[in-house]
């Protein structure tokens, strides 16, 4: 059934081949990130570099829930996060604060995430962040950046602190306040969430039994050769990106209209 207010007519006529797969893929993100409970209502972000341009970019419309999200409702931006297009609805200001300041120093990255999980959050509030006591542990501190809590991300005298924080890191903790990834691709962006929210919620759980035990440096060290061979040189994000699409189209399609 259609709901009111959310039949967005559909763009992929008037976009290149490339923005259109970026559109869906970026909905689909949006709509895991729901059916994994990971989202906040409508106030964290997702946002993807249009392909093929300088400064132009995908984030979600504000006041759309993240299982509404669909390819053509996403809302294309410039670097200062100004609407390019007619959209009936507004961009988040403290959303591309963020993300706007991420995008115009990594140009390696297609796609940032952020969010405000339990998990995340309670993690991010703990003085030692994450802890080495897991097997996804290693993945996230060997790439982990911490950003200390400024307030409600709408000042732009933040940004250099910020991208300093996150350096060439794909996992940053934003302290008192949540997670953020970046990747290459949005499947690894969104892969990477996956291993940073299941850090959090292990650590939480860990931390209300005994005396934690902790994986050794050296392994630490290792990690990223260890993530090349477990996935055959293909990435997290790939191996796992089409069996997550399937799982959407079985539980909450739409994404691609």
């Amino acid at each position: 059934m259609s709901q009111p207010g959310l039949d967005f007519p559909s763009c992929r006529q008037r976009v290149s081949a490339a923005e259109w797969q970026t559109r869906v893929d970026l909905a689909a993100a949006y709509r895991l990130v729901a059916l994994f409970k990971w989202d906040d209502l409508v106030f964290t972000h997702i946002s993807a570099r249009v392909p093929g341009t300088e400064g132009e970019f995908l984030i979600n419309p504000y006041g759309l829930m993240f299982e509404e999200m669909s390819a053509s409702s996403l809302i294309k931006i410039d670097q200062q996060g100004n609407k390019l297009e007619d959209s009936p609805y507004h961009v988040n200001p403290a959303g591309f604060t963020i993300h706007g300041a991420v995008h115009s120093v990594r140009h390696d990255v297609q796609c940032v995430l952020h969010t405000h999980t339990l998990n995340g959050v309670a993690v991010s509030a703990q003085k030692q962040g994450v802890l080495p006591i897991s097997q996804q542990s290693i993945f996230v501190l060997s790439s982990l950046g911490y950003h200390d809590y400024e307030g409600v991300a709408l000042r732009d005298d933040e940004k250099p602190r910020l991208v300093q924080d996150l350096g060439s890191k794909s996992f940053l903790m934003l302290r008192n306040h949540g997670l953020l990834t970046v990747g290459a691709t949005i499947p690894d962006a969104f892969l990477s969430m996956y291993l940073f929210e299941t850090v959090c919620a292990i650590q939480v759980r860990a931390q209300g039994g005994g005396e934690l035990t902790r994986v050794h440096p050296e392994i630490i060290a290792t990690a990223q050769q260890q993530a090349r061979e477990a996935t055959r040189g293909q990435g997290g994000g790939a191996l796992s990106w089409p069996g997550l699409l399937r799982r959407l189209d079985r539980q909450m399609p739409g994404y691609e209209t």
